[in-house]
């Protein structure tokens, strides 16, 4: 990629339609070999951004899903231990004292996300995504950028694996907790936001097949006036998509009576639910 609007076209061809700040954003992490975190609201885009940047650069996505309690190793790398007891119960037929040396070997490590995105040997850099980094603990995130910053990581039977080609990281973050200012100074950042109705309506129509201009237009419509609701979750891009899927999938025009039987693909909680419907699905179809 050697500009940002063949970076937009490239996202294009992969169904992600980028406005030119974000492109700009991914362009830049990609060569400026920087981190660069996503913020914004659940449903917006910003994992579909990883996997359509993968997908452009023509290069694997290694996703590392963060949560409570989420550990070094099982981010990094775990030994095989059932195939290491198989070796030692084979040496052991064979008559022959196991060495620690013949067991902790690559071939029985597992590595997880972070190692396997060290070790990609190119030719291009594989994008790593560390998805809902605000959700893993305190102490995974001091390590994380520690391991961002030097490229390497150090495995004690084996010694420091460095990246030859480091990878694209792409951070998410839905923003439930603030982040380090360690990390933060390590990455590029940009927010994603609500796009626009008209933008929606473009992303329907190139996400779910047979949907047409009035359709897209009415259920980006739709979803953005439930957005101006008192809801617990408002509906991202995804519920959209999913709204729309699921009204093209029934062949279903979307007016009260459709909206009533479907609202479940677009909200998620009984009491946004309920909300909708004292609102008036009729008046937020119609807008």
């Amino acid at each position: 990629m050697e500009s940002i609007d063949e970076l937009v076209d490239g996202l294009a061809v992969q169904g992600y339609l980028a406005d030119p700040s974000l492109a700009t954003a991914l362009f830049l992490a990609v060569h400026l070999k920087q981190p660069i975190l996503l913020e914004g609201e659940p449903g917006v885009g910003k994992t579909a951004a990883a996997a359509a940047l993968a997908a452009t650069l023509d290069t694997p996505l290694i996703r590392l899903q963060c949560y409570e309690g989420l550990s070094a190793a099982e981010a990094l790398y775990e030994w095989n231990y059932p195939r290491q007891l198989l070796g030692i119960r084979l040496a052991e037929a064979r008559g022959e004292v196991p060495r620690e040396a013949d067991l902790f070997t690559p071939d029985y490590l597992l590595r997880r996300p972070l190692l396997a995105a060290i070790e990609h040997p190119g030719p291009r850099p594989a994008v790593l995504l560390i998805d809902e980094v605000d959700r893993a603990d305190d102490e995974f995130e001091a390590f994380l950028f520690e391991l961002l910053a030097e490229g390497s990581v150090t495995i004690p039977e084996l010694g420091t694996r460095t990246a030859v080609v480091p990878p694209v990281v792409v951070l998410t973050s839905n923003r439930t907790r603030d982040l380090h200012d360690a990390l933060l100074r390590r990455c590029l950042y940009h927010w994603i936001g609500y796009p626009e109705a008209s933008r929606v309506a473009a992303i329907i129509r190139q996400r779910v097949p047979g949907a047409d201009q009035l359709l897209a237009a009415q259920v980006a419509g739709t979803v953005a006036r439930l957005r101006g609701l008192d809801l617990a979750k408002p509906p991202g891009v995804a519920e959209a998509i999913s709204w729309a899927n699921a009204l093209r999938l029934l062949n279903l025009p979307l007016d009260d009576k459709s909206a009533d039987l479907t609202l479940g693909a677009a909200l998620k909680y009984r009491e946004d639910e309920e909300v909708a419907r004292r609102t008036g699905l009729a008046d937020l179809v119609a807008g």
